[in-house]
């Protein structure tokens, strides 16, 4: 299994997918790939638009993407897939989308199988066993919270340590001990933006300048730097 989960798809003052790109062409490797582009988290914007910005970046890293509502048979399109990206946006958009296109199992069964999987944002938050630890509004009802389930935790993307002057509500690390309260089997990793799991096999490698801040009920949270041995999240 080789999965590419990144936090965010942009930083503040950067192009769309720019710090990200050379890891992801390192992950794909030299051979040029056109991968599988599921965009179905976006909401204020169409697909194709989103399937061109996708694009645009990938090409320049040597690779490109096709978006799977070009295809009249979805399932089979991710089953001669070469590689699966999984764009972010709304979290339960996509999670009801994907449910409606019959995918979770063809999805889970392609990338188990060894073909490569990018997601970032939403896309990371589908490669969990729930999405439950989105930070999205849920603007629509999926069947099910069930994702993907290629890892056995979870994943907070854009995890934000700061806590505004005057805002009266809870911070994100409540909202995460609100959810182990309710789950306390599964761990919760905060991956701040800018920073990403490269994950094959048995190995989880944590890429990027910031630390990671794991969650487990009834311990404090622990920060965990690039370089770390986190091969106990698998």
């Amino acid at each position: 299994m080789r999965l590419l989960l990144i936090s965010n798809s942009t930083n503040a003052g950067e192009a769309y997918l720019d710090y990200p790109k050379h890891e992801i062409a390192s992950f794909l490797g030299k051979r040029s790939i056109k991968a599988l582009f599921i965009p179905y988290a976006a909401v204020t914007f169409s697909f194709d638009d989103y399937e061109k910005k996708v694009s645009d970046r990938f090409r320049e890293v040597g690779h490109d993407v096709v978006s799977i509502h070009r295809f009249d048979d979805p399932v089979k399109a991710v089953r001669e897939a070469e590689a699966i990206v999984v764009g972010g946006g709304n979290t339960w958009n996509l999670l009801k989308m994907i449910q409606e296109q019959g995918l979770i199992d063809p999805v889970r069964e392609k990338v188990l199988s060894g073909t490569p999987y990018i997601g970032w944002s939403a896309g990371s938050n589908m490669a969990c066993p729930t999405i439950r630890t989105t930070n999205d509004m849920p603007i629509t009802e999926p069947a099910s919270f069930s994702a993907f389930s290629l890892i056995p935790f979870q994943i907070n993307p854009h995890y934000l340590d700061a806590n505004p002057d005057g805002h009266a509500g809870e911070t994100r690390e409540q909202r995460i001990q609100e959810f182990l309260e309710i789950n306390p089997g599964l761990y919760v990793a905060g991956l701040r933006e800018g920073t990403l799991f490269k994950i094959e096999d048995s190995t989880v490698e944590l890429i990027g300048p910031r630390p990671m801040r794991l969650f487990i009920k009834g311990t404090e949270p622990v920060e965990y730097n690039a370089g770390d041995n986190l091969s106990f999240l698998i």
